[in-house]
């Protein structure tokens, strides 16, 4: 039995990157025995059945990284220095140690940008020339690396394959449903949070759904749920799932979904919710482009409520799933990645 350290931003409560370790373990060969590092390791144990250690810890990141034969990125926006120089430091030296450690290293899935400094477009590049196999997840990264002279896996996001779960009870909440995901964020204002929030009044009262507020991180995204739950007029349901699978599963009865996180769209898309983008990063901004999702960036967001509301009734009302031989393509190549964790597990 091998073993890999698998590093990601894990046990941090956000949906999406939880999504995307259970997509892992569900691609990982079975010969691999995984140990996940993780903010929160008794959680990651717990809910996914894995060994888990403390993403915090140099003792127990050291002692892993030399039982171990494979190191893992686990997806998402790890090399990104928009949010901080923190973050892609933080993942770089510990591929580097891992590199160092003579380990097979694998950037899996990976949304690689924006990467606005010298210093990190460099961290990245060193890194990523060292390891044994590179998988994105998108048409942009894969030109980057490519400038590197660096041959990537590409794919689909690994979340558009990953099997969702029905959630006991949601039959009860009354029909039809329609899912919002916000987050905060700087380009979300004050301004536009109203204006986004008039829209839905709006949208709410001419088709009297019931209006699911779908938190994917609870620090970023519950209180906007809470202020949008207090001046809705009509039925609607603060819906906090911790499960990345019950949170896919619960688009599956959703008609038509108003997200703002990646994952949230590529999850509702993924179980045939009509989907309305509202983008607040290039990774979001790609996947409408790539699926022909509609939507507006946050900083070209109209200032009248009645145009935002008027677009979402039309999408409401004629609005198309994507087409089912795209969506299951879109799914088969997600699964791409899984070729690459075989490859270098042989």
């Amino acid at each position: 039995m091998k073993k890999a350290v698998i590093c990601g931003y894990y046990g941090q409560g956000n949906g999406g990157d939880e999504a995307l370790l259970v997509s892992l373990l569900q691609m990982l060969p079975s010969q691999i025995q995984p140990i996940v590092l993780s903010a929160n390791p008794q959680q990651t144990h717990k809910r996914y059945g894995v060994n888990s250690c403390s993403n915090r810890s140099a003792f127990a990141i050291l002692k892993a990284l030399k039982t171990s034969d494979m190191f893992i990125w686990g997806g998402g926006s790890l090399m990104q220095d928009v949010t901080s120089w923190a973050s892609p430091i933080y993942y770089a030296v510990l591929m580097a140690l891992a590199q160092q450690e003579g380990l097979k290293t694998i950037a899996w899935a990976q949304g690689i940008g924006p990467l606005r400094h010298p210093f990190t477009r460099w961290l990245t590049h060193q890194v990523l020339l060292g390891c044994t196999a590179v998988s994105v997840r998108d048409g942009a990264s894969a030109k980057l690396v490519s400038q590197w002279q660096i041959n990537p896996l590409i794919a689909p996001d690994p979340v558009w394959a990953l099997t969702g779960k029905s959630i006991p009870g949601l039959v009860d909440i009354p029909a039809p449903r329609v899912a919002v995901n916000l987050r905060e964020h700087p380009q979300l204002t004050p301004q536009r949070l109203k204006i986004l929030t008039k829209a839905l009044i709006d949208f709410q009262k001419a088709t009297n759904v019931c209006l699911l507020l779908v938190p994917f991180q609870a620090s970023q995204d519950l209180s906007i749920a809470h202020s949008l739950a207090s001046q809705l007029p009509g039925s609607h349901q603060i819906i906090h799932l911790e499960d990345p699978r019950e949170l896919k599963g619960l688009f599956r009865e959703v008609k038509m979904t108003i997200g703002m996180r990646l994952h949230s769209l590529i999850m509702a898309v993924a179980e045939e919710s009509r989907c309305f983008a509202l983008s607040y990063d290039p990774k979001v901004s790609r996947l409408m482009e790539e699926i022909n999702l509609p939507g507006w960036k946050l900083t070209e967001l109209p200032d009248d409520p009645n145009i935002i509301s008027s677009a979402w009734l039309a999408h409401y009302a004629n609005g198309k799933t994507l087409n089912r031989n795209y969506l299951q393509s879109l799914i088969d190549r997600a699964l791409i990645h899984q070729e690459i964790l075989k490859r270098v597990c042989e």
